[in-house]
């Protein structure tokens, strides 16, 4: 279990984005092939997090959109909200977890390599928006949890069967 001191816990879930300030904590739980991307700006010691589920919105298959059930939407989306809490732009700084090939496949077919693709659209999208990548904890195999306290800028990540590192 995640070891926190703070008030209060804000859960994120799949496809789903929020933002908090200290002394609270974000976490999102089951990132399997999934992508948890935390942006944050230390100096206002605010942080957002978004779980992303796919790569790109032109997989959307619903008459409603979900910003954050895509990283070329979510991650964008997830900015905006932290610039209408006081975050500059020019410090944001990102850390991501998650990305895993959950199932191993005999055929080559790209559509089955969901979570590398979540990843590399994830870190493109972190690009085009000039943010930094700080830190990743990203493939393998094992599903993770993440808790990301925006006091510390410290992003911690349970794999399951690995433990807990901070990244």
């Amino acid at each position: 279990m995640i070891v926190t001191h703070s008030s209060e816990v804000i859960k994120v879930g799949i496809a789903q984005m929020d933002i908090v300030k200290v002394p609270k904590t974000i976490r999102t739980s089951g990132l399997g092939s999934c992508v948890g991307a935390v942006i944050y700006d230390d100096s206002k010691k605010v942080a957002g997090m978004v779980h992303v589920m796919l790569p790109d919105s032109s997989l959307n298959r619903t008459a409603t959109m979900n910003a954050a059930k895509f990283a070329d939407t979510g991650i964008a989306a997830l900015v905006d909200l932290l610039k209408q809490e006081g975050a500059q732009r020019f410090k944001l700084k990102a850390k991501i977890a998650g990305g895993a090939q959950m199932f191993q496949f005999t055929a080559d077919k790209d559509s089955m390599r969901i979570g590398p693709r979540n990843v590399e659209a994830v870190k493109a999208q972190l690009k085009e928006l000039g943010i930094p990548l700080i830190a990743e904890d990203t493939g393998g195999n094992s599903g993770r949890t993440i808790e990301f306290n925006p006091e510390t800028s410290m992003l911690s990540v349970r794999t399951v069967n690995k433990g807990v590192s901070e990244i």
